[in-house]
């Protein structure tokens, strides 16, 4: 994976079968409305009639076109800030989003020596994981807006995240829990990690007389994938970048492969439709739920989902130290971690700065032009970790553009995506409430199996980070976050005006589903509210900065996705390229390889970094990570990757991300950003103070 995910050109743009708008929109756009009708309304349509009466063999995508202009006004809300700061100035880099992609590009990036910039549009930083707050009666009561189920943060781990940490050297406080709670329509029961003993005594328990034969089919689909998932331990996502020098990076992965020579044969697989595999083995109905369900934190069930994403829970999941973690103070420690990692290496980040535009002059990104109209140049990259379509709307059609951007730019625009989220943030009373029967915080809730897990009334999740982080309510309280399914159409409630009765009782009645599925768990939960707060997806696009509320990309495993490059021509690779045909600029993100989640979303931020640095820093990052821990190891390449550098490192970092054009070839040095930059402002401060003596 690592081998060929990073070889030389493996992602540039290339022509797939869906490199085209007019296929990729024939693959989109699937509507069943009368042909008359016109594209836009058709698959507006075909969003919501698709979430009208869902199945569980159905797979749940949305569909739009981001040249179409919007017919209907965003709504603004207090609290999200209005995009007016930001300071006119010049960087190596500038990360447009303070995402876990951007933060870890920009953090790692300023540990490589670059003088970094990131902008978030939003007064928080941490995209989708960052935390809100009610005061109420005196007390103040804090809401996590995104993720929840944390695995691998409470020790040095395989969790990216962790990685990242480690390697910026910064600590996050947690509390961890071992499991997770399902209500089904068979009833409650618990998922327990870190046992492999304690998950065949679930099946025996839930699969009746066909306990013995979900075991050995439990294990059949751990043995298919065995090798897979020890390439986990082999090579590490941070060890990958898109140049020439994933020769050197990935070099310590050879042993295993040398030893595993069918992990080539498996290389598909990796990237393939997971229910293929899990079609031949698994027929027992409740594993093949639970896999489902697993797979769903990636937007979609088996069917759908990258046989990857279900890797690191097969491996990992197991081992006795495997514990779910609550990050105390809230999610939105995990962006301000990493950031106290990027401003300790001299990054900056601006709150509050929305770009309007990103700057590009031939066929080079040059910076960004901020709403409040300062330009902001960038000597080498400009990195996106917006979604591709808020993106593509940074960087509207110029006359007499090359055909690829235009492609490029139509490509991501009509990518399918996941649907929008409601959420239900209630604030309770915890007298006399008796939650022993709780084991723990995070929570999964199916009403129907036979329904889709991507169905928005179906499939839900609540968390109750107060059980084990005291810190987040008043004494005697509790704070509860529930939160739909990715399948939540947009279009019923972007006519709607928030604040208006329509308004209010639809959202009321969205989210019945969610009230009735913390009734479970907690019959009196209405008696105990002191206060409650609906989330709507008009809501959850302001907040999060998420186009009409998505969930994120969702191009479904099995064929490669449109912009995948030399790669989608061999194997399924279900992601737009980081690359761009723009010079100097790249993207990094959950719709970048690895995707969705803050783990995924990390280490494709890392791999930008990588990308823009030459290879010789790379491999001192990696040799310095490896002695922090017996358990990052693996992280160095070794003397195989200094065996390979020579050959490698004239070629880094690629041409177009070169702003000293140095001749290619073995034995060019890395440009000393570090130096570079103290010389700069040495130059700019002596006029300065002469003229202050003066």
């Amino acid at each position: 994976l690592a081998l060929l995910s990073g070889a030389t050109s493996a992602f540039l743009p290339a022509t797939t079968p869906f490199a085209h708008r007019s296929n990729a929109a024939a693959a989109l756009r699937m509507s069943t409305e009368a042909p008359e009708a016109p594209a836009e309304e058709e698959v507006k349509n075909k969003n919501v009639a698709q979430t009208e009466d869902t199945s569980r063999e159905k797979v749940m995508t949305f569909s739009y076109d981001m040249s179409m202009e919007e017919k209907y006004e965003k709504p603004t809300y207090p609290g999200t800030g209005n995009g007016m700061s930001g300071d006119a100035g010049e960087y190596d880099i500038i990360v447009i989003g303070s995402g876990m992609g951007g933060l870890t590009c920009g953090a790692l990036s300023a540990k490589y020596g670059s003088k970094v910039l990131v902008l978030e549009s939003h007064i928080k930083v941490g995209g989708s994981a960052h935390t809100f707050s009610r005061m109420h009666n005196g007390g103040k009561y804090s809401f996590e807006v995104g993720p929840s189920i944390f695995e691998g943060l409470d020790r040095p781990s395989l969790n990216p995240l962790r990685m990242v940490f480690d390697i910026l050297e910064e600590t996050m406080p947690v509390e961890t829990y071992k499991g997770l709670g399902f209500w089904t329509p068979e009833g409650y029961w618990r998922f327990p990690i870190g046992t492999a003993k304690g998950f065949e005594e679930l099946l025996m328990e839930q699969c009746g007389e066909d306990g013995p034969k979900a075991i050995r089919e439990w294990n059949a689909l751990r043995d298919r994938l065995k090798t897979l998932g020890g390439s986990t331990q082999a090579v590490a996502l941070l060890n990958l970048r898109q140049d020439a020098g994933f020769l050197s990076t990935t070099a310590g992965a050879l042993p295993f492969v040398a030893t595993n020579p069918d992990v080539f044969l498996d290389l598909p697989l990796t990237f393939d439709d997971l229910s293929k595999t899990v079609d031949e083995i698994v027929t027992v109905p409740f594993v093949r739920n639970f896999i489902d369900c697993m797979c769903i934190f990636c937007g979609f069930p088996a069917k759908g989902a990258m046989t990857a994403h279900i890797l690191y829970i097969l491996e990992r999941f197991f081992e006795e130290s495997a514990a779910f973690s609550v990050p105390i103070g809230g999610t939105s420690q995990l962006g301000e971690t990493i950031q106290r990692g990027l401003e300790k290496f001299g990054g900056k980040l601006q709150l509050n700065a929305h770009v309007d535009e990103i700057l590009v002059e031939n066929g080079r990104a040059v910076g960004v032009r901020l709403k409040n109209g300062n330009v902001v140049k960038a000597r080498k990259a400009v990195v996106s970790n917006a979604t591709p379509f808020n993106t593509v709307k940074m960087m509207p059609e110029k006359e007499g553009e090359p055909k690829k951007l235009t492609e490029w730019r139509e490509d991501l625009g009509t990518l399918p995506r996941h649907g929008a989220i409601s959420h239900l943030f209630l604030g309770v009373d915890a007298e006399g409430l008796d939650l022993s029967h709780l084991d723990d915080p995070a929570h999964l809730i199916v009403q129907d199996w036979s329904r889709s897990m991507q169905d928005s009334q179906n499939l839900c999740s609540f968390f109750i980070p107060s059980l084990l982080d005291k810190s987040v309510c008043p004494e005697g309280k509790h704070v509860i976050h529930v939160y739909s399914s990715g399948g939540e159409p947009y279009e019923p409630w972007e006519k709607l005006t928030p604040g208006t009765e329509e308004y209010e009782e639809y959202k009321k009645e969205r989210v019945e589903v969610l009230f009735k599925a913390v009734e479970r768990a907690i019959p009196d939960i209405r008696d105990r509210l002191e206060f409650t707060i609906i989330g709507s997806p008009l809501a959850h696009e302001a907040f999060l900065r998420r186009d009409r509320g998505t969930y994120g990309m969702a191009w479904a495993a099995g064929t490669s996705a449109p912009q995948a490059g030399i790669l989608g021509k061999f194997l399924p690779f279900p992601f737009p390229n980081l690359k761009t045909p723009v010079d100097g600029l790249l993207r990094c993100g959950d719709s970048c390889f690895p995707g969705i989640g803050t783990p995924s979303a990390a280490a494709s931020g890392a791999i930008a970094a990588n990308t823009m640095t030459h290879v010789d820093n790379h491999l001192q990052l990696l040799k310095e990570a490896s002695k922090k821990d017996p358990m990052y190891k693996f992280l160095d390449p070794g003397f195989m990757g200094d065996l390979y550098k020579p050959l490698v490192q004239g070629f880094t970092p690629s041409a177009e991300l070169r702003t000293e054009r140095f001749a290619s070839g073995a034995g060019v040095a890395p440009v000393d950003y570090t130096a570079l930059n103290a010389e700069r402002n040495a130059a700019a401060a002596g006029p300065k103070e002469e003229a202050a003596s003066q």
